[in-house]
């Protein structure tokens, strides 16, 4: 029997979630959520096979799944999809990149956060992939599972913690590739940050690559996936694959395992949106001899250097190392401060970044865009609509990595010049005539 926690919600369901239609379902609890919360608790008692089978059971099953129906998803079904059936990825307006999911509201890089990313408007849902230690892709950020999981309150791995270099520095924690698949999912994930919601702390497990994309297939819509090669030098380290590969091998065969193909805006490309990015500019230009999946390269702070190069940020944002890069990857990802910099949190005289990134063909993701009043300048008037604004319509960025999809989704919907779709609106112009005449015929 899978085991719950106070509040009630079972960690653990029977074998592995499949991502059940709305449902999260255990042996003896249905839970139905509505935006992510508790809405309903049923108890059915202990099911067993013999239930399954009668045909008393049929008619609470049907019960179940009407009042499912009206319940906001936790996992999607794993079903097939006809890519055909599904609204195309729009390429009018700059791409909303849900960083991490939607980690403002749910804890980072979890089922929950995605699916709720998906449902308030995301283009792409952005992961880092690190690797557990028998060589299994995750989505996680930290290299260390100190700061996010429970993993101290499990005595089991108390001897776990080590000190490995990381980016020059040393680094003492409990590090994913010391861990497996397994005793990673043993885990629980918490919010980032104490200034959000901490309701669903310890609710969540770490999810692997091939979860985070079959998220993403099985949107209702078209959904880009934007995953990080992270901190390939220590993962590379580390890990040991039996055939001799390396980190960025698995990572792309993982992608073409799933069908990503094709380059920057091509029919394929178009039908399984990815961006592969990296800190990392040499695993960047290795990739690029594996698949023609656009790529982009992630700029750090002016202080700090490439993780792998050892380059400094001026080398790799200047005009000759962009046309050197441009043959390996198709935009820029720099952390926003360095676009425009900001003093005593006033925006300063923008930098020429984004015009000369521009001019060599190359697109701009910055990151990361936050709703917190911590996080926005004074310029903005405490108005993450305002940040929007000023980044889309006077830096001319070609998409955004924001904690708050739902926030970006409706600034882009209420100021979009291409908000309502003709086809649609004709379409349902026909539908509407169509019920109507059946009336009056009745």
């Amino acid at each position: 029997m899978a085991s719950e926690n106070n509040a009630g919600i079972f960690l653990d369901p029977i074998h592995y979630l499949k991502h059940t239609n709305y449902l999260y379902i255990s042996w003896n609890k249905i839970l139905f959520f509505k935006n992510y919360t508790l809405q309903s608790q049923l108890e059915i008692g202990a099911i067993s096979v013999s239930m399954a089978s009668s045909t008393s059971f049929a008619p609470l099953v049907f019960m179940l799944l009407i009042i499912g129906c009206n319940a906001s998803p936790l996992y999607p079904l794993l079903r097939h999809v006809h890519h055909g059936s599904r609204k195309p990825l729009q390429t009018f307006r700059p791409y909303n990149i849900a960083h991490r999911g939607s980690n403002g509201e749910l804890p980072e890089e979890t089922a929950p956060a995605y699916l709720r990313a998906i449902e308030e408007g995301a283009d792409f849902i952005e992961t880092d992939i690190l690797s557990s230690k028998d060589g299994v892709l995750i989505s996680f950020h930290d290299v260390t599972l100190d700061e996010i999981t429970d993993v101290a309150n499990h005595q089991e791995f108390a001897n776990r913690k080590r000190t490995y270099e990381v980016q020059g520095e040393n680094v003492t924690g409990f590090f994913t590739v010391d861990f497996t698949l397994k005793e990673l999912k043993s885990l629980r994930v918490k919010q980032r940050f104490n200034f959000r919601d901490q309701q669903y702390n310890g609710k969540f497990q770490i999810i692997t690559f091939e979860e985070f994309i079959s998220i993403a297939l099985e949107a209702p819509r078209v959904v880009g996936i934007y995953p990080e090669i992270k901190n390939p030098v220590l993962i590379n380290q580390h890990v040991k694959w039996a055939d001799g590969k390396l980190f960025e091998d698995k990572f792309v065969e993982t992608l073409k395992k799933y069908g990503y193909k094709g380059s920057y805006l091509s029919k394929d490309w178009l039908k399984q949106p990815v961006f592969i990015q990296s800190f990392a500019p040499t695993s960047l230009v290795y990739t690029s001899n594996l698949t023609d999946l656009p790529k982009i390269l992630l700029i750090d702070d002016i202080t700090v250097p490439t993780q792998d190069t050892n380059q400094s940020y001026w080398e790799i944002t200047s005009d000759s190392y962009f046309e050197y890069i441009k043959d390996y990857v198709v935009g820029i990802g720099p952390w926003k401060e360095t676009v425009v910099p900001v003093v005593n949190n006033y925006l300063q005289t923008p930098s020429d970044l984004v015009k000369r990134a521009h001019a060599h063909n190359l697109l701009v993701h910055p990151y990361t865009y936050r709703n917190e009043n911590k996080y926005l300048c004074f310029n903005f008037n405490q108005d993450p609509y305002q940040e929007y604004d000023y980044w889309v319509k006077k830096m001319g960025v070609d998409g955004l990595f924001t904690d708050f999809t739902g926030s970006l989704h409706k600034y882009q919907e209420w100021t979009s010049s291409n908000r309502h779709n003709k086809s649609d609106d004709k379409s349902a112009s026909k539908l509407l005539h169509k019920i109507a005449s059946l009336v009056a015929s009745y």
